[in-house]
């Protein structure tokens, strides 16, 4: 028996910004026979992850591509693998059962064949949340939120904190962090109505649109006259050099992305070295999987504060495999307000 799937590749390296015609969906047979001493597990795709980093294992080149599985060159007319969340169609494992719903390493398509040593889980669903907050909030994004936040940055209750990119599936969630340890937030999005979601919907303190600000140094002076404490970077290039800049001492900036820097080198950052020096500011880039000693703790941390009404995810999520390259695209527009995910296929 066989069924098929569509998914989603890139037809060459992209090396710029991505657009419709650097990718295409094809279609394979997969079979659902599995010999009896197979170790693979067929998973039907319910919902798959987008997200920004993937552009860098698209290109020809990139540093990132050597320094983590997760970040392995994208090879042209191959399936995309990504988190996220499926059902299990076949297996032979005694770890995974017929209609197990599962999350791991999953593609951009409609089935995934997962080889074993490949990062698949089964699922506890907890029927209080939707079965795409273990792509978000309970997946990488709320991984890299909570452990950034807590574990990089170190925070102290009354600290103030920047986090940029601030309504984005990652940024979203670290605000509302900072507010319930009780830290000052002020956060930078790209338009008018995410600023308004900032400020009236998560409590941040203060908000301001990047795009309709010429000059971002003075715009951080002008929301933190006191200097800011932790940034929280999700957008290198300009925006860290004004953190930078209005930094106090000891401040701490956590790198999670740098996205503003993925399609275009020449927007790279140049931060002023002598303040990072005669500040003490401490810079450090990381990745979700360092965080994996404190998933336990961020987790159940998580769930309460979503339970207690404390905390919100945020979720944008397209419809079917066709929809993958727009919405992927769309990340680099500015087009999504919080996790953008991608609904394959009904639960």
């Amino acid at each position: 028996m066989e069924v098929k799937n569509k998914y989603v590749s890139i037809k060459a390296n992209i090396n710029g910004a991505p657009e419709e015609s650097d990718f295409e969906v094809k279609v394979e047979n997969i079979s659902l026979l599995v010999e009896s001493e197979s170790k693979e597990v067929v998973v039907k795709n319910l919902f798959v992850s987008i997200d920004p980093y993937q552009i860098n294992r698209m290109k020809s080149q990139s540093s990132s591509q050597a320094a983590i599985s997760f970040a392995a060159a994208i090879t042209p007319g191959e399936a995309i693998d990504t988190y996220g969340v499926g059902r299990v169609l076949v297996s032979h494992r005694p770890d995974f059962k017929k209609d197990d719903l599962v999350a791991g390493l999953l593609t951009w398509g409609e089935y995934t064949i997962v080889k074993e040593g490949s990062l698949l889980n089964k699922l506890d669903q907890d029927q209080s949340f939707p079965l795409s907050y273990h792509v978000g909030v309970f997946g990488f994004s709320g991984l890299a939120a909570y452990g950034g936040f807590f574990e990089v940055c170190k925070p102290k209750p009354g600290e103030k904190v920047f986090v940029s990119a601030a309504s984005g599936s990652i940024g979203h969630l670290v605000g509302q962090y900072a507010k319930l340890l009780g830290c000052y937030v002020v956060g930078s999005a790209g338009s008018q109505e995410k600023v308004k979601l900032l400020k009236e919907t998560l409590g941040f303190e203060d908000a301001f649109n990047y795009k309709q600000e010429t000059d971002l140094k003075s715009a951080l002076k002008r929301c933190f006259p006191q200097g800011i404490d932790v940034y929280f970077d999700n957008v290198g290039g300009k925006m860290l050099e004004a953190a930078v800049a209005n930094m106090n001492s000891f401040g701490r900036v956590a790198i999670c992305g740098v996205i503003s820097e993925y399609t275009n080198a020449s927007t790279r950052a140049a931060p002023e070295m002598l303040d990072i020096v005669y500040k003490r500011i401490t810079i450090q880039g990381f990745l979700a999987a360092d965080l994996m000693k404190v998933y336990a703790d961020f987790l159940s941390k998580t769930i309460e504060y979503l339970k207690a009404g404390k905390l919100k995810a945020i979720e944008d999520v397209s419809q079917g495999v066709e929809s993958i390259p727009s919405a992927f695209i769309g990340l680099f527009n500015g087009d999504n307000i919080g996790k953008k995910i991608v609904k394959v296929a009904d639960e």
